[in-house]
């Protein structure tokens, strides 16, 4: 059952990509739903439209489904990205959710995790502590039994990428399975990489979600003590022979 039950206040579920929902013998079941929480401006999506199309495909034939959660009104993005999760729930029934947020999305993403039909969070270039006050840390304990993957570049203006590197690692002791990733030399946009990052997040969401099995770096970054499995560098080329 739902955790939470505020009114949407303005936010609304995009359609759904990915598995076809319906009825009949050609229609797949859905069996996991990504929520993609888009950052603050619309003038700078970052990764997260090759990331849906990119899930879309990937996912789709085992019943993955995306939908982007459409920012709208006064409330906090993690107030909407709760109200969406309750909104899969109503729709699809009791099936593992991924919260996968860029910028201000990311932040959502971490602050939203807590959800009971939330079991996965991918936090891309997260901007961390806006409206929060000075000196007060992000929350972790919520994110306890929940499969974690922090993605940043080490050359983000935006929002600075030691901010997450200290979160992860408070993250990490209250949840193992935390691990974070640094695209070097990319900025807040990920563009440089930006088909690296994509891979990447393919490859966690698929296994958070389904199989429980990643690639050797998620899976070496997950088993890892800090600071390694915090600081794993996104290798050039990663995601063209994933579990080869």
């Amino acid at each position: 059952m739902a955790q939470h039950a505020p009114p949407a206040r303005g936010a609304r579920l995009g359609r759904a990509a990915g598995a076809r929902t319906g009825s009949g013998p050609t229609l797949s079941p859905v069996n996991g739903v990504v929520l993609l929480l888009p950052g603050a401006s619309r003038l700078s999506p970052g990764p997260l439209r090759p990331l849906a199309r990119a899930l879309a495909r990937a996912g789709g034939r085992d019943g993955l489904v995306t939908h982007t959660v459409i920012h709208g009104g006064d409330a906090a993005r993690e107030e909407q990205a709760r109200w969406a999760a309750d909104e899969v729930v109503r729709r699809y029934g009791d099936v593992p959710v991924c919260l996968a947020g860029y910028d201000a999305g990311g932040l959502a993403a971490l602050r939203a995790a807590g959800h009971g039909a939330v079991n996965a969070v991918l936090a891309l270039a997260p901007c961390l502590g806006e409206g929060a006050p000075a000196d007060s840390p992000e929350p972790v304990k919520h994110l306890s039994g929940r499969q974690v993957l922090i993605v940043h570049g080490t050359n983000d203006a935006r929002s600075d990428p030691e901010t997450s590197f200290r979160l992860a690692e408070r993250a990490k002791k209250a949840n193992r399975s935390t691990c974070r990733f640094e695209v070097h030399s990319d900025g807040h946009g990920l563009r440089e990489h930006q088909a690296e990052v994509v891979a990447l997040g393919v490859d966690f969401v698929l296994g958070a979600v389904f199989s429980g099995r990643y690639s050797r770096p998620v899976t070496d970054a997950l088993a890892a003590p800090p600071p390694l499995g915090l600081r794993m560098p996104l290798a050039s080329g990663f995601g063209r022979s994933l579990r080869g």
